[in-house]
């Protein structure tokens, strides 16, 4: 690998790169294939400055329309600027408080693609995301059916991106800073970086078990890994098929000329499953909701995720009132 590129262009060589923002001013310096949004990053851009002409022109388009109807507008709008800047797709989330409503969920999904359709935007430069829940899962089922893809968010366990790949989701986005966090708090003084960074990062580790799972299976669903806290769980996740990566990571990236290496292969994936004796998992939904519940990392961060994202998408509703 060429050491005088960047880390960053040196990891675009081996991996999709995603910009993780909703301040589409800042991603257009790093070049990015696609983009991800969700409810927490276009609240916190939502309340910039620079970006009160955008929501107050939705504001002024739908005089009509309460502030949870709104949302969908100010979601939309920040994604079609988001596609004005890079050259593939945005993700933009379904509301979080219908995580574990199936029907509402499909009919949000359709309602957010009418609003990109009628903007002239192909429905295959949009992901819809949805959290992976046994409902959100289902979801995905019936519109990637129709033509919808779908990024499946808030991932933390083998048991649900399996499902996410049964479910034919055309992209899943596994949690890799958020499962480190839950197993430093649980370590406490008893965690150290020498022992639990780099390959051995737990959230490193995850994504690993998915890429392999996915792999070996012959799953076509793209794996993005997601939620990193530093430079090094992305360069321990190169060669997976996309990584979406905050601006201020990207930054670092962007400065950093040391040299980058393939980590995730596919060739390496059936051995890395009988290394690690993983079989077929049982995807029916009493053996989902049983593995799921018994793993108690990703039932604690998945609903701590939806309960977040439901805290800000109330947050944004409060400020598309003022």
């Amino acid at each position: 690998m060429n050491a005088a590129l960047s880390q960053l262009e040196q990891l675009k060589k081996l991996t999709t790169v995603v910009a993780d923002t909703g301040d589409f001013e800042r991603m257009r310096a790093f070049a990015p294939q696609d983009a991800t949004t969700n409810p927490s990053l276009i609240l916190k851009a939502a309340q910039q400055p620079n970006y009160q002409s955008l929501v107050d022109s939705v504001k002024a388009a739908h005089p009509g329309l309460s502030a949870t109807e709104l949302v969908d507008y100010i979601l939309v709008a920040f994604g079609l600027e988001i596609l004005k800047i890079v050259p593939g797709r945005v993700s933009t989330e379904v509301d979080a408080r219908l995580s574990f409503d199936t029907s509402g969920t499909i009919a949000k999904a359709k309602h957010i693609i009418s609003l990109y359709e009628s903007h002239g935007i192909d429905r295959q430069r949009i992901l819809i995301k949805l959290a992976g829940t046994w409902e959100g899962i289902q979801a995905a089922k019936q519109l990637e059916a129709e033509g919808i893809h779908c990024n499946m968010t808030l991932l933390f366990s083998l048991v649900q991106t399996a499902a996410c790949g049964a479910a034919n989701a055309k992209l899943i986005s596994p949690f890799v800073g958020r499962i480190t966090d839950w197993y430093k708090n649980k370590l406490g003084s008893n965690w150290s970086d020498a022992n639990h960074g780099g390959a051995n990062d737990p959230g490193v580790s995850s994504v690993k078990r998915i890429f392999h799972y996915y792999k070996h299976f012959g799953i076509p669903t793209e794996i993005m890994g997601a939620s990193f806290r530093n430079t090094s769980q992305i360069l321990e996740l190169a060669g997976c098929d996309l990584l979406t990566i905050s601006p201020e990571i990207l930054a670092e990236l962007s400065t950093n000329s040391n040299a980058v290496s393939k980590k995730l292969d596919p060739a390496n994936a059936a051995k890395a499953l009988n290394d690690e004796k993983i079989t077929p998992l049982k995807l029916d939904e009493s053996s989902f909701r049983l593995q799921l519940n018994n793993d108690a990392m990703a039932t604690e961060k998945l609903a701590e995720g939806i309960r977040n994202f439901c805290i800000d998408t109330e947050k944004l509703e409060t400020l598309l009132t003022k």
